[in-house]
This record gives C-alpha cells, structure tokens and sequence, in this order.
C-alpha cells in the first residue's frame, strides 16, 4: 500500500503538472488492459503522468481513482477531463551484487 502524500507533496505534484501535455488518453476503450498496461509503464518512466478524458467524461469521476488504485498510484488531482497521476519511483532496498567472474570458473 501506498504512503499517503502529504500536502506539501501534493502542491509541488500540481505545480509540476501544469507544464505537462497529456501523455494519455482515455479513449473508446476505457480502462482496457492495453490502457492500464501504457499507464504502468508511464508510471515506471515517469513519476508524473498526465492523461485526459477523451471518452468516458461522464463516469471520470468513478474512473480516476479506480485507475490510481489498478496502477498502484496516487491520483494527484482531477480538473476538469484531466487527471494527473503519481507513483514513487521504486527503490532498491539492497545494492544489486554482481556474480564475480573469477567464481564462475
């Protein structure tokens, strides 16, 4: 589960957000498992996405958050036909150790 952002977080997510261009958009096929799949990878790119209400414009306000939830994300803000999307980008808890070359003789 996701910490919850605090409201500093959430300014500094809205102040970044305003000098985006949309980089998705909800189109005929909803929350498709293709869409929720570019999302994700949005997401693990970029730790701010910003997507737009194409289609659907009536029933965004049940699918923004439905979609922060199915992408692990926190749902910065919706305005209007556009959501802003974040998700931490992950950490590695150990420092990755490569194999030694000179044990695989």
């Amino acid at each position: 589960m996701l910490e919850p952002l605090t409201n500093s977080q959430i300014r500094q997510f809205k102040a970044a957000a305003q000098k985006l261009e949309p980089m998705l958009k909800v189109g005929k096929a909803g929350l498709s498992e293709g869409f929720l799949l570019s999302v994700d990878s949005a997401l693990a790119q970029h730790a701010l996405v910003k997507i737009k209400f194409v289609e659907f414009k009536e029933q965004k306000k049940e699918l923004a958050p439905q979609l922060a939830e199915k992408t692990a994300s926190h749902l910065v803000m919706r305005v209007g036909n556009v959501m802003v999307l974040h998700r931490p980008k992950p950490t590695l808890s150990e420092p990755v150790s490569l194999p030694d070359a000179a044990s695989s003789t």
